[in-house]
This record gives C-alpha cells, structure tokens and sequence, in this order.
C-alpha cells in the first residue's frame, strides 16, 4: 500500500541489512503438470520488501544489484534460505519438492560460486535431488566454455540443471546444442502474439526437438487456460505461471505443498536400452548407416491418438513404395491418406497390438499410393513394427517395409486355380494327393479329408489307408508294387483300378512321378478318379 520506488544509491545503502533483517526473502511459485493437476516442483524468486518504502519490484533492484557485483551475495542469501525450508520441510515431515534457484551470469563467472553453494547445501544436509539449477540463456551468451565447465561440476555434484527462459535470446539453438541441460523453461512471451500461427508451429518443433534430447520442458509465464490446453496438446503439459499460482511467501507455499498432489518429472521419450537418440540422429553414426544402407525399407514414426507422423525414412523405404517419391514428398504427405478405412483399422490395430505386447507385430495393408513421376498406383505392404520408445501418451515406432504386391497378385491367382481346381474336381469325383518318398508322407486334397476323414498328413504312407480299410487288404501286394514302381522310378507313370472305401467303388488310381534336378525321384503326385460305368449312358 505504501511502495515507493527506491533510488539506486538508497538500495545499495539498504542491501547488507535486508539481508541480515531477511527484507530480502523467497517466494515460491509452483511448476504443475497440466495434464494431472499435480505439482512437479518450485522455483524460488528473490523478493525484498522495505519497511519503510515496502516492495520493490525484481526490475528496479537485480539490475542495480547486478552492475555493483552484488547479485552473487544475494542468490547465495536465496539459496541458503532454500536449503533452510528444504531442511525445515525433511524435518517436520513436510511432503516437498524439487525448488530450483536462479544462478546469473554474474555468478557463473564468480570466483568458486559452485563451492561455495555446495558448502551451504552440505551444512544443511539437504538432498541433492531436491535442488535444481537455473541458468538463463542469456548466461550462456559469450562465455559458453566457462558455462559449460560450471554445469559439469553441477552435474558431477548431482544437481539437475534448467535453462531458464528459452527462446527469450539470440541463440537459443546454439546454446541447446552446446550445453547440456536437464530441462528446458521455454519463456511463453514467444506466444505474445497469439496461438497458432509461425509462434506456434516453432514452438511445436522446439518440443518435438526436446523429446529427442529426452530433455522435459516447462512453460514459464503460462496465464491463461487457454495457453496451457496449447501447450499439453502439442506434448508440453509442464507450465509455470499465474494460472496456478502467483509466488507464494513461505507459509503459503507450506499449505500448497500438504494440499496437493505431486508427482516426478517424467523423461520425455523413453527409448530402448539399446537405442540412443543422439547417435540415431548423428549422419555419421553406426546407426545411421545401418539404418540407410543395411537394413530394408525402413521408417521411424510417431503414433498419438490417431495420428500418424513419419520422422524419417531411408532410401530403401522410398523403393519399397515403388513409385518413385522423393524423400520430402514422403514425409510431408498424410500416411493416412493411403489407406481406406479397413485397411487403415488394420494397421491402428497393429499398432495397439505393438504398444501392448512391446514385441515387434507385422500387417499386410493395401494402399493407394500417388506420386508426381508415376501417378496414382495401389500396393499391398507387409510391416514389422516395434515400439521403441514413448514420450508421454505420443509412441515412437521402428518399422520394415516390404512390397509384396506382386506376390499377393500371385497368390490371388492360385488361390482363384484352386477354387476353378476345387469347383471342377467336385464335379466329377476326383481326389487328389501329394506322396514324399524320403519322408513317407502323404498330403491328401480337401475332399480326401472331408468326404474319406483322411487325416491332414498321413506318415509312413500307405500304412494307416489299409489299417483304416479305405485300401482293400487283397490289394496291399499290387499297391506296394505300384508305388514300388514309381519311387524307384523304373515308371514316370502307372495307374490301376482299385476298389476303395468299405464300398468298394473302383475308382482308377493314378501316380505321376516329379524327379529332382539330377533325375532322381523325389515325390510323386496320385490322383483316383471313380470309375463311370459308359453302357448305361
């Protein structure tokens, strides 16, 4: 009610006893999971409230803090008085979380500052995991190499490190990929000017980007429901901001902490053990190699409530599709614009099946294909899928391809000469069967099995037929003989007229011989077809 702004000079006379009399205090502003409502840590933000001239805001005293090489001293009061609740909350059995503090520029290139917080971390005894770094991207502006030592040492220690307020500089992806951070804090003033449009569609890219980091991101300054429904629906339901909770003072974030629900920080893609992102993505790794060159058609895609997105094919995968598409337009096509709906309920299918079973699972779908070259064409493709990681309710696939359109057309034509075979065979009482000398095994047609109740594979052939009494026992010397005949190969061909079935129709029985390519008999095909009795026509 009283504030009034206080001069440069007024602060830097005032600053040793803020300290000492804590007008220089913590409020703590929750970090929530959007999707679940649970809190996933805190971020502690200095505050100093004059007695005299009340508060005063961040803007007007961290700058002059910071240009009279001040600030350094202050975070350290910060993350003592963090350490302080950290250790008032283990002892009082308080449920608490991870609460990150800020480390400027000013401290990075401080003499020891990493020492000298470890020192106070250690005097408090407070775990390790329960205390994140956070680093602006502009700290790592000009000064990347003496950064990127300091986050090291933060890592050997054990602290998780945040990049706080990305997107905000000039070289954001510069400094992603020079330093590695634990979690990104994407700043929301990117969308100042509106959802959805270039802002969006690069912040979904910055997100699709961090899953293959496996680095989870935060949305920092999230005001609006409407905001953070964006953010969940493009994979980030992290988000820190006035939605939830302005800054808390200490005894309010207390209440927080035992009213609500918390939950970890989940890893954004879990991959296989076997498989690493960062190699999968390097040109010149093993993996990539393999997966261009050594393996079949072969694709990486992404499955989320529907949705299919292909991240990337190899060359042998634009073959396989046979219509002469360029990588780009593969890519950037619907998949689904393929498939009809069967087909389409196919593979979602597989897919289920594959996210369920974590093994690899196959389909054969026919799709339309149409490219620019070759026009419009339709294809039948067997996959072998395997989910290989998963990042949220978003899974990611490794997929073979193979075109078998050209054996399906052939199959299709057997499968139409067997049902022409099977049509034309009913008609006039003709059975078929298939005999291996080596193996002494017979495999009798359809009609053997349904009308005869001749088993699926008949072993030791003709054996179990004479035992059954289909073969008549005064035939069993002539039979043997017929076969003998035909497995020496002393005939290519032989027939005789044999009674069979306890009716003794005589039907006439006929062996052809298949030979092997050196000409030695290898099986030979039979065929009874009944005898019809020509006077009575």
């Amino acid at each position: 009610m009283n504030q009034i702004r206080m001069s440069e000079q007024d602060l830097l006379v005032s600053f040793e006893t803020a300290l000492e009399q804590d007008y220089i205090f913590v409020c703590y502003q929750p970090k929530i999971n959007h999707a679940t409502g649970r809190m996933i840590g805190a971020e502690a933000l200095m505050r100093w409230k004059d007695p005299v001239n009340g508060m005063q805001y961040p803007s007007d005293f961290i700058p002059v803090l910071e240009k009279n090489t001040l600030i350094p001293k202050a975070d350290l009061h910060v993350f003592e008085d963090v350490c302080k609740f950290q250790k008032k909350c283990l002892d009082e059995n308080i449920p608490t979380v991870p609460i990150s503090f800020n480390m400027s520029r000013y401290d990075i290139f401080h003499s020891d500052y990493v020492g000298k917080i470890e020192q106070i971390r250690q005097k408090y005894r407070v775990p390790v995991n329960l205390l994140h770094v956070e680093i602006t991207e502009s700290s790592a502006i000009g000064g990347s190499e003496l950064v990127s030592r300091v986050l090291n040492h933060l890592h050997v220690l054990g602290y998780t490190v945040e990049m706080d307020d990305f997107g905000s500089g000039y070289s954001s992806l510069n400094v992603l990929k020079d330093l590695e951070v634990d979690v990104i804090k994407l700043d929301m003033r990117f969308l100042s000017g509106g959802i959805g449009g270039r802002s969006g569609m690069i912040i979904s890219s910055v997100i699709q980007m961090s899953k293959w980091l496996d680095t989870p991101v935060i949305a920092e300054g999230v005001e609006t429901e409407e905001q953070a429904d964006f953010m969940k629906s493009i994979g980030c339901s992290y988000i820190q901001g006035y939605l939830y909770s302005k800054p808390l003072p200490e005894q309010e974030f207390i209440e927080k902490l035992k009213h609500t629900q918390h939950e970890p920080v989940a890893r954004t893609i879990n991959l296989i053990e076997s498989m690493d992102a960062g190699r999968f993505w390097n040109p010149q790794s093993l993996e990539t190699l393999i997966f261009n060159h050594y393996v079949g058609g072969a694709a990486i895609f992404t499955y989320q409530d529907g949705i299919l997105n292909l991240l990337r094919v190899n060359q042998k995968y634009q073959t396989e599709l046979g219509m002469h598409m360029c990588e780009k337009e593969v890519l950037t096509s619907d998949p689904w614009e393929s498939f009809d709906e069967n087909n389409k309920k196919i593979y979602q299918k597989t897919i289920q099946k594959a996210i369920q079973t974590r093994e690899e699972e196959s389909c054969e779908t026919w799709r339309t294909v149409c490219s620019k070259i070759c026009g419009e064409d339709r294809i039948c493709i067997r996959t072998d899928m395997r989910m290989i990681g998963r990042a949220g309710e978003e899974y990611i696939f490794y997929a073979m391809v193979r075109n078998i359109t050209a054996e399906k057309k052939r199959f299709d034509e057997l499968a139409e000469s067997e049902r022409r075979f099977r049509f034309a065979s009913e008609q006039v009482n003709v059975y078929a069967w298939e005999y291996e000398f080596s193996t002494r095994q017979m495999r009798p047609c359809f009609r053997c099995i349904r009308d005869l109740n001749v088993p699926v594979l008949v072993e030791n052939y003709p054996e179990p037929l004479f035992d059954s009494g289909l073969f008549p026992m005064d035939y069993y010397d002539m039979y043997h003989e017929m076969l003998r005949k035909i497995e020496t190969g002393e005939v290519d061909e032989i027939e005789e007229i044999i009674p069979l079935s306890i009716a003794r129709i005589p039907f006439h029985v006929r062996y052809t011989l298949e030979r092997d390519e050196n000409g030695k008999p290898l099986k030979a095909y039979g065929s009874a077809a009944m005898v019809v009795d020509n006077s009575e026509t």
